[in-house]
């Protein structure tokens, strides 16, 4: 676990400073903020009420973060090929899987402070009605498994490009196809149901309406660990080319 806390550590320095970490978090909040400015002022028109203010919300959040983690993602590995350090990284005390681990928890506690930024708009729709404790529980335990499985493919990326924009871009079309494949699970029964159960946005609809379903979490999570492992063996297979 310390070797994990080091290279955690390291990963976010690096993050702060440089520019990322604080344009990302910054345009993340900006924009957030104005989308959910409009949300506030359709619902009192309406005569909104706050949980539908909040599903709201969480889905522009998960739609934005599919933007944002290939940016995060796309230097962890990726730069260190261009420039060589790789190889000391490599013959370092430290294990591939640490190395791999500690990268990952990285992004994912700066996609966290990104999500932490956001927790002011709930307490803003109370003016609506009164908070929904489990909508809000669910609908961040949705981003940040959602999240985990974007940071843990944008390193897998990252792990087998030298060029960070060809990993984010790479991270990026990959997402998207699986964000809206589930359009397409009408189109026949079998594979319809398939294409719905690969769909990141069909497993995060349930989290956006405050219902936290054990397939669901399981489909994050066995996303995540695949990713990884494969990540790894990418890692581990640089030592021998």
């Amino acid at each position: 676990m310390r070797n994990i806390f080091a290279v955690c550590t390291k990963e976010l320095y690096t993050y702060f400073v440089s520019p990322i970490a604080y344009f990302v978090c910054f345009v993340f909040s900006a924009l957030l903020g104005y989308l959910f400015f409009i949300y506030l002022i359709t619902a009192s028109r309406n005569n909104g009420y706050s949980v539908g203010v909040m599903q709201t919300a969480f889905v522009s959040m998960a739609t934005i973060l599919l933007f944002f983690t290939p940016v995060l993602t796309m230097k962890l590995f990726a730069e260190e090929r261009k420039s060589g350090t790789i190889e000391l990284l490599l013959t370092s005390p430290i294990t591939d899987g640490q190395v791999v681990l500690g990268k990952y928890f990285a992004s994912l506690t700066l996609v966290i402070l990104m999500l932490a930024l956001t927790l002011l708009f709930p307490f803003l729709t109370q003016r609506f009605g009164q908070l929904d404790g489990g909508l809000i529980l669910s609908g961040y335990l949705g981003l940040i498994l959602l999240s985990s499985c974007f940071l843990s493919f944008g390193l897998l990326m990252s792990s087998l490009s030298k060029n960070q924009i060809v990993a984010a871009l790479t991270s990026f079309g990959f997402f998207l196809v699986l964000w809206i494949i589930g359009a397409a699970s009408n189109q026949d029964e079998t594979i319809g149901k398939f294409l719905k159960y690969l769909s990141f946005s069909e497993h995060y609809s349930d989290f956006s309406r405050g219902i936290m379903s054990f397939k669901d979490i399981v489909y994050y999570i066995s996303f995540t660990c695949v990713c990884l492992f494969a990540t790894f063996k990418s890692i581990e297979s640089a030592k021998w080319r």
